[in-house]
């Protein structure tokens, strides 16, 4: 499926394309000291004063739209957070991030760790309490409209299977590994699919299905809204369609989606919905995975990186391996 043009916007000039790299970068680096040392918390610290940092560099006016939650439970890098050298002056910006997309596997050192961000113009990222959202990704080349929330996983894996020209059990479908999923994982090995369970990092889940090497048909479960923002914006440089649907569990979280203006609590969004118009997405390796390669701290000072940007108005996937000299 050719993917529909998106105009090029004015804000989101060449230059700012990198810098967002050299965001994801910091944040990286910051969090990489902590691999493998069994402290999530201080992992994700470091990640978070990393990319304001770089973040506050930027001669932009830049506002966090999804964040690390709202500001009595995040200090740093909140949702509604302003951020960038040129507030008031400065194109106006609006930033989805995880300065630390996969906590837990950074502190037992895991695979897949990510350090993400993604920047539009002012209004074009969905404005979301930081809660629950089932979610449901397929990469490009199908029909619009081949994936529906409102329908059954039984239901979702036979239209893709019969677009792919493949029986249902021929699907592979990729599930964060959380006891919510049990009936889920059930119903599509009762199908016969194929089921890849990850531990964390539904970003890079979601996006590998936009990746033939990974094998991966369908993204299917619940996992942060945060990271279903991100992913959209991915899927809208790279193709593929996306639906995610917002979970309240109680009252409290329900009054906070009323902050954010969201009056239909049961909506499902659609990939152009939760990432419109021109946008990037940038990522860094944390950790190795199967996206990237991760932070390595050589001899001498040295630090290499290994990161993704993409543009949604170009199409354009950038792979950028970083050496960093005299970061401590």
């Amino acid at each position: 499926m050719t993917q529909p043009s998106t105009p090029a916007s004015q804000v989101l000039d060449r230059v700012l394309v990198l810098e967002m790299v050299r965001v994801t970068e910091a944040a990286a680096i910051g969090a990489s000291k902590l691999i493998g040392r069994g402290d999530e918390k201080a992992a994700d610290a470091a990640a978070v004063e990393a990319m304001r940092a770089a973040l506050n560099e930027l001669a932009m006016d830049g506002t966090v739209v999804i964040g690390e939650g709202e500001r009595d439970e995040a200090p740093m890098l909140y949702i509604g957070e302003k951020v960038g050298s040129a507030q008031g002056t400065g194109p106006r910006i609006d930033i989805a991030l995880d300065p630390l997309e996969g906590t837990t596997i950074t502190a037992k050192g895991g695979p897949n760790a990510l350090a993400v961000l993604a920047v539009a113009e002012e209004g074009n990222l969905l404005n979301a309490p930081d809660v629950y959202m089932d979610k449901l990704a397929v990469g490009p080349g199908y029909p619009e409209g081949i994936i529906d929330l409102a329908k059954s996983p039984t239901e979702n894996v036979k239209a893709v299977a019969a677009a792919k020209g493949v029986a249902p059990g021929d699907i592979i479908v990729c599930v964060l590994d959380r006891p919510r999923h049990a009936a889920l994982i059930e119903e599509l090995r009762e199908l016969g699919c194929g089921v890849v369970l990850i531990g964390d990092g539904d970003v890079a889940g979601v996006i590998a299905v936009t990746n033939p090497d990974t094998t991966i048909d369908l993204y299917m479960g619940q996992g942060g809204a945060p990271e279903g923002v991100l992913a959209a914006a991915a899927l809208r440089c790279v193709g593929g369609q996306f639906n995610g649907r917002l979970v309240f569990r109680n009252a409290d979280e329900k009054s906070r989606a009323a902050k954010w203006g969201i009056a239909d609590l049961n909506k499902i969004y659609t990939l152009g919905e939760l990432a419109k118009g021109d946008c990037i997405f940038a990522a860094t390796g944390v950790t190795d995975g199967s996206l990237l390669k991760g932070v390595k701290r050589m001899k001498d000072g040295l630090i290499t990186t290994h990161s993704v940007v993409m543009r949604a108005s170009t199409g354009t996937v950038r792979w950028v391996s970083g050496e960093h000299r005299n970061k401590r």
